[in-house]
């Protein structure tokens, strides 16, 4: 088993420590991932926010809604983080 190419995992690490790095970086490709797709959103909202096209301003903003509350239920975002980000969204929809 060649792990000399792996980034993060060492050979003389004991096996737990391996498998620990291991999950991590499995787990940070998903957050990753995840973030991107609600920067995706966020931006599609500021877009629909700037055409002023109401119906589409409120489906992004409901999408932005979701992925922010299944980002705090899988941790990848803390709670009051979500909670602003949702606020300011909000605010920014009222204001146009």
């Amino acid at each position: 088993m060649s792990e000399e190419g792996k980034k993060g995992l060492a050979k003389k690490k004991c096996p737990t420590a391996q498998k620990r790095i291991k999950q991590d970086e499995k787990r940070n490709l998903r957050n990753r991932s995840f973030k991107s797709s609600v920067k995706t959103a966020i931006r599609s909202f500021e877009s629909a926010l700037t055409s002023k096209d109401s119906e589409k301003m409120q489906t992004a903003l409901s999408t932005v809604y979701s992925l922010m509350d299944r980002g705090v239920k899988q941790g990848v975002y803390k709670k009051n983080k979500a909670a602003r980000a949702k606020q300011r969204m909000s605010l920014m929809q009222k204001s146009a």
